[in-house]
C-alpha cells in the first residue's frame, strides 16, 4: 500500500485515462464535495455558513487543478453536509466525488471506498474532568464513556470493553459536539475521540481548562480524503495534487494556517505543531492504513 512519488508517477504531465468520476464531472460541470458542519479546524461552517477548514482547503486545491486540467473554469462545486454516519455510504454509492472531513483510513473501510494519500495523523485519547484525569480505559471500569457514532473511536472502545470485561457503559453521541456535551453535563465520565478534535472542542468552550486530555495514546489515526473505490484514475489525480503540495513545501503554510494560527470565526489558535508522523508522510507520501507505519 505504500505510495512513494515514483510509484504514483507524479509530476509527469497529464493524468491517466478518465474514470467514471472525471467523466461525470466533465459531463455535468459539477464536482460534489462532502463536508462536516462542526469539525473545526478540518471542516466546519464559518459565520456566513460557508464550509471552511484544513480538509476543505486541500479539496479546494484539487478542484482548482480539475478546472485547469479539464479546461472547465466555470466548474461548479456542490457541497453536501455529511455526518460520521452518512459520510462513507455517500462516497460508496457515488453521491460524493470527495469526502473532505475527518475520516480515518482503515483496511476495513478500504473495502468499500478508496482513500487519498494521508493528509493528517492523530491519536485517540480520553478527555475527562480535571478532577478525574483518566489516563486509560482500565481506569473507567464500570463507568460511562461517550464517543461518536460511526467512528473508529467507538469501535475501539467497544472492542476493548468486551476483551477486558471492563463493564463500561458506552454512550454514542450523534456528533462530536453532542458527545462533548454529554461529558459536560455529567452523563459520561470520559469522552474518547481523536486528540486534535478533543483539543478543538476544549478550545471552543468557556471553562475548557476544567477538562484534561490523557497523555497516553490509545490508537493511531491516519486521515485521508474519501474517494470512489472503483475510480483509480481519479484517486491518482487527487494524490498527485496533494503530493505536489507536500513536495513544494506549501503544505507547511496550509498546516500553519489551520493549526498554529488564529482561525475564523472566533480566532481560536490550537497551537498544535506538526507531528513527527505527519512530517514523515510529507517526506514520503503514503496511503497505507497500517497504524504501525505512523508510530
Amino acid at each position: 500500500m505504500l505510495l512513494v512519488l515514483a510509484a504514483l508517477g507524479l509530476g509527469g504531465g497529464a493524468w491517466a485515462a478518465d474514470g467514471p468520476s472525471l467523466a461525470r464531472i466533465k459531463a455535468t460541470g459539477v464536482v460534489v464535495m462532502g463536508y462536516r458542519p462542526a469539525s473545526l479546524p478540518f471542516s466546519y461552517l464559518d459565520d456566513r455558513l460557508k464550509p471552511i477548514g484544513y480538509s476543505i482547503e486541500l479539496c479546494d486545491r484539487v478542484i482548482a487543478a480539475l478546472k485547469l486540467q479539464l479546461k472547465l473554469p466555470e466548474l461548479e462545486t456542490k457541497r453536501i453536509a455529511v455526518s460520521s454516519a452518512t459520510r462513507m455510504p455517500l462516497v460508496a454509492n457515488g453521491t460524493l466525488d470527495m469526502e473532505c472531513g475527518i475520516t480515518t483510513h482503515t483496511a476495513e473501510r478500504a473495502r468499500s471506498q478508496a482513500f487519498s494519500i494521508t493528509t493528517f495523523v492523530t491519536e485517540t485519547k480520553l478527555m475527562s474532568r480535571r478532577a478525574d484525569a483518566f489516563q486509560a480505559l482500565a481506569d473507567l471500569r464500570g463507568k460511562s464513556v461517550v464517543s461518536t457514532i460511526g467512528t473508529t473511536s467507538i469501535q475501539h472502545l467497544h472492542a476493548v470493553n468486551e476483551q477486558q470485561d471492563l463493564g463500561i457503559r458506552l454512550i454514542a453521541g450523534l456528533d462530536d459536539p453532542e458527545a462533548f456535551h454529554l461529558l459536560q453535563t455529567g452523563r459520561a465520565r470520559a469522552f474518547m475521540m481523536d486528540d486534535v478534535l478533543l483539543r478543538s472542542l476544549q478550545a471552543q468552550v468557556s471553562g475548557g481548562e476544567g477538562y484534561v486530555i490523557s497523555d497516553r495514546a490509545l490508537t493511531v489515526e491516519p486521515y485521508a480524503i474519501g474517494l470512489n473505490r472503483d475510480d483509480p484514475a481519479f484517486k491518482r489525480m487527487v494524490d498527485e495534487v496533494l503530493a505536489g503540495l507536500y513536495r513544494s513545501g506549501e503544505i507547511q503554510q496550509i498546516y500553519k494556517r489551520w493549526f498554529e494560527s488564529p482561525i475564523p470565526p472566533k480566532g481560536i489558535n490550537l497551537r498544535m505543531p506538526m507531528s513527527e508522523a505527519f512530517k514523515r508522510v510529507i517526506a514520503n507520501p503514503t496511503d497505507t492504513p497500517d497504524p504501525a507505519f505512523y508510530r
